[in-house]
């Protein structure tokens, strides 16, 4: 058992952390308080959406101080519990630190499926796209300003959780499994954040063709027979934006065959942390992550990759080139 005393929740809009964060506490007998209900509640009172809220909050210290002065209050009772807030993180200091992450497009269609109110509605998918990166872009700006704190930065954490694929239930199980020492507890202990990715969100940085024993059925029916979680913790980079493979492409390959929602992984660098050669994530990236390289990858594996902006450059300009395998 884990000698953590809370879990605190916050994430990407739309990543499903309130569901979770309610399960998780019901499961875990624990009392839980949400302050994006506080911050919904406070918007209708003032008539406004919770983006305006946000930007009205960037001028009023005094919301923001009523909310923070609670996170205090609450951290320093010493009660377990579980949080749902954006900056509970900043205030716990013995809680296990979750971030849930998902795909945009993912999250602006829960956001628009999700009943309406007078805090926040969307006519389009599109528009919930836009508005909840515009309340995202608010808040990290506003907790960057106030606090000197980036939420947008991994390392915050202790366990980073994408939900894009993963249904609640594999989720919350593998979230218990971590705060009960039963997942990833050597990465929680000397190395966090542990990342539980979607495999099919992550980004080769090799070709696949020069990849040995890819398509190995012995390895790939082991990683089925262990699941997911016994799988040896990927070696991932962050640019930001995009996850990618610094080590572990045989393993990634193996959970996509047998269907994975979620892989464990270890975070080696972040922006412009240094992956080799003290070049950065985001440089590294840009190097390795060619357009072919992508497109043999999601071929051999019956995935969709978006091609990042510098793929995109990189695939016009072959274009232009008449390179060819290209279409002009």
């Amino acid at each position: 058992m884990t000698d953590r005393k809370s879990i605190v929740f916050n994430g990407d809009l739309g990543s499903g952390k309130s569901t979770v964060s309610v399960e998780i506490a019901e499961r875990l007998g624990l009392r839980r308080v949400s302050v994006g209900d506080l911050y919904r509640q406070m918007a209708q009172e003032r008539q406004m959406t919770a983006l305006q809220l946000n930007l009205h909050a960037e001028l009023d210290q005094a919301v923001d101080g009523y909310v923070d002065q609670l996170q205090r209050d609450i951290a320093a009772s010493g009660e377990s519990l579980v949080m749902d807030s954006r900056l509970a993180w900043h205030f716990f200091t013995d809680a296990l630190k979750v971030h849930m992450i998902t795909e945009p497009g993912e999250a602006a269609r829960r956001a628009l499926l999700r009943p309406s109110g007078p805090a926040e509605s969307y006519t389009s998918l599109e528009e919930a796209k836009a508005k909840l990166r515009e309340r995202s872009d608010s808040e990290r700006n506003r907790f960057i300003v106030r606090y000197g704190v980036d939420k947008a930065r991994l390392r915050n954490y202790d366990l980073v959780c994408d939900s894009t694929r993963a249904t609640i239930a594999e989720v919350i199980a593998h979230i218990v499994d971590a705060y009960e020492g039963r997942l990833g507890a050597d990465v929680l202990r000397d190395n966090p954040p542990l990342l539980l990715l979607d495999p099919a969100r992550v980004y080769p940085t090799e070709d696949v063709a020069g990849l040995r024993d890819l398509w190995d059925s012995r390895f790939v029916g082991e990683v089925a027979a262990g699941g997911d979680g016994a799988l040896e913790p990927l070696r991932i980079g962050y640019t930001g934006e995009y996850f990618f493979v610094v080590d572990g492409h045989r393993r990634l390959s193996a959970a996509l065959q047998n269907g994975f929602h979620l892989v464990p992984a270890l975070l080696v660098a972040e922006v412009d942390e240094p992956v080799v050669g003290g070049m950065s994530a985001v440089d590294y990236f840009a190097a390795q992550a060619r357009p072919g390289l992508i497109h043999d990858w999601e071929a051999a594996h019956s995935i969709t990759l978006p091609l990042p902006e510098h793929a995109l450059l990189a695939a016009g300009d072959a274009v232009l080139a008449g390179e060819p395998g290209t279409v002009a």
